[in-house]
């Protein structure tokens, strides 16, 4: 169906004449200029006018004239440079030369790009286009003169156009949150557009309550994921109050709701937990997000519907993915990490998920959305989803349970999961109870025959990944010590099966692979419940 969709589109949107279909009366200026609170990378901006353009874990060099090949590049590296939020970079280095460089690559991509095609005119890649441009306007055109300033608007009415003939369609999850907000700039915008944009936020009146759910998360599961569709809704906001439009409530509850559940995720480093092909991100850039939020609501202990757990005492912070992987077709970034925890001691992670590549499909997913790049049980070599390299899960849990008790400070919370019940026979069930004073995190993994079932042994591995920043060395009993950088120690024992250190990559941050360390109890299982206990606790100096 998808291809037959894609083919029809090729026929209807690629032949000349539609492009005559896209003409009309074209705008002379905005009617509406809204705010962009957003930092830049003056690294990345910097490199743009040395004829780099970095996106996407790739780096490609410009021509002669200092402008990208439009057409070359992978997936994620097309769709962010025809997203053109790297124009914050070059704003962020300042200056006339970075003003001019942005000038003269917006009219090369208008050059090179002005008829639709399948990648640089698709719906996602159209709404972020469209905002990044009228929110940058006074960067980069704002001073222009009159020929280039009529180029860009007749350009945004053409991709506006577009945009409101494809959209919904088969969009979902963020994708169509990212070309709703195009629709809201261009309609709010843009004068006479106004009923696009009032369409646009009936579409989001719709959407926003199946999306973000209950508790505030959103339903594609992913920290990074979370930020960008906060960040979304905040500036869409800040285009209807420019225009002195009226927010719609399920937009205002939106934003809300998203605030407290995007701390929720938060290290204390200030960066996001790794789950389902999230990344650290940038501190910085998520505190002004939540300072723009403008929503007082404090962190959740518990996102029941999102499916995570947050266990919080003394200085001590561990998150545990709970829940049941997002639906087919919400799952193009989803891990197999179900059961998996991260866990960090102030500013300090201790216990991590290996994270993302910023190339999302290949290899680099078939490797870091595996059971095996996260902080749970393995079982037989097997991930506990499917991990299609493409993007998205095949078989995966049908049902995840989980119970969360608190006393006197201490939290307990035990889950369990049946992504291995179809192939092996087993459910796996995790405890991890955090004490009052922070410093003793117990757990327990069992691995339980399904009633009626008689599995046969097989081997596992429950992993602990740590941060590229902490020290493991094997001691005394078979233990492990870890050190952190501040200084402070803590040990790890577990009974029940053989623990040993072995090597692991860590892809919080950056395009290139940290080296780190992770613990690896290994056993195997047996006609009874295989149940391994372990703990971590913290040493005290002379203890």
């Amino acid at each position: 169906m998808g291809r037959l969709r894609d083919g029809v589109a090729q026929i209807a949107f690629g032949n000349p004449i539609y492009k005559l279909t896209l003409g009309g009366r074209a705008p002379t200026a905005l009617s509406a200029v809204p705010p962009d609170p957003w930092p830049g990378d003056a690294g990345d901006g910097s490199a743009i006018l040395a004829g780099v353009f970095r996106f996407g874990g790739q780096a490609a060099a410009a021509d002669a004239h200092g402008a990208p090949n439009w057409r070359a590049g992978s997936a994620v590296w097309q769709d962010a440079l025809h997203g053109f939020e790297w124009l914050r970079d070059l704003r962020a280095v300042g200056g006339d030369t970075a003003r001019r460089r942005a000038r003269a690559l917006v009219l090369s991509w208008l050059d090179n790009n002005g008829s639709w095609n399948a990648q640089t005119w698709a719906p996602e890649v159209l709404g972020a286009r469209i905002a990044a441009w009228i929110g940058l306007h006074d960067f980069y055109c704002a001073s222009a003169d009159d020929e280039f300033r009529a180029a860009v608007f007749d350009s945004l009415a053409r991709q506006v156009k577009h945009l409101t003939r494809v959209v919904p369609g088969a969009l979902d999850g963020k994708a169509l949150v990212t070309a709703a907000k195009g629709l809201v700039y261009g309609g709010f915008c843009l004068p006479e557009h106004e009923r696009i944009g009032q369409d646009a936020l009936k579409l989001l009146e719709r959407e926003l309550p199946r999306q973000i759910l209950p508790d505030g998360g959103h339903i594609e599961r992913c920290p990074s994921v979370q930020l960008r569709i906060l960040r979304d809704l905040i500036d869409m906001r800040s285009v209807l109050r420019t225009a002195r439009a009226d927010v719609p409530e399920a937009l205002q509850h939106a934003i809300d709701r998203m605030t407290p559940a995007l701390r929720f995720f938060r290290h204390g480093d200030g960066g996001l937990a790794l789950f389902n092909g999230g990344r650290e991100e940038d501190a910085a850039l998520v505190d002004t997000v939540l300072a723009q939020a403008d929503a007082r609501g404090r962190p959740l202990k518990s996102a029941p519907h999102t499916g995570f757990e947050r266990l919080i005492a003394g200085r001590t912070m561990v998150l545990m993915d709970t829940g049941v992987p997002p639906v087919t077709g919400l799952d193009a970034t989803a891990h197999a990490g179900t059961l998996s925890l991260e866990m960090s001691v102030g500013k300090e992670r201790l216990i991590v998920n290996c994270g993302a590549h910023p190339v999302k499909t290949g290899p680099w997913r078939a490797a870091l959305a595996g059971t095996a790049a996260h902080s749970t049980v393995v079982l037989a070599e097997t991930n506990s989803s499917e991990v299609i390299e493409a993007g998205g899960l095949g078989r995966r849990p049908s049902h995840v349970g989980c119970e969360r008790q608190e006393n006197d400070g201490a939290v307990l919370v035990v889950a369990t999961h049946n992504g291995y019940s179809r192939n092996f026979g087993y459910l796996h069930r995790r405890r991890v109870y955090l004490a009052e004073n922070g410093e003793d995190l117990r757990g327990e993994d069992m691995l339980e025959p399904v009633i009626g079932a008689t599995p046969e042994p097989r081997p596992f591995t429950i992993r602990f990944h740590l941060h590229p920043t902490v020290q493991a060395s094997l001691v005394q009993g078979g233990q492990v010590q870890l050190k952190l950088p501040s200084g402070a120690a803590w040990r790890l024992r577990a009974s029940g099966a053989t623990l040993e250190l072995e090597e692991s990559i860590y892809l919080g941050s950056g395009d290139e692979p940290r080296r780190t360390t992770q613990i690896a109890v290994s056993g195997h299982t047996g006609p009874a419940i295989k149940t391994v206990k372990w703990a971590l606790r913290r040493e005290r100096k002379g203890g």
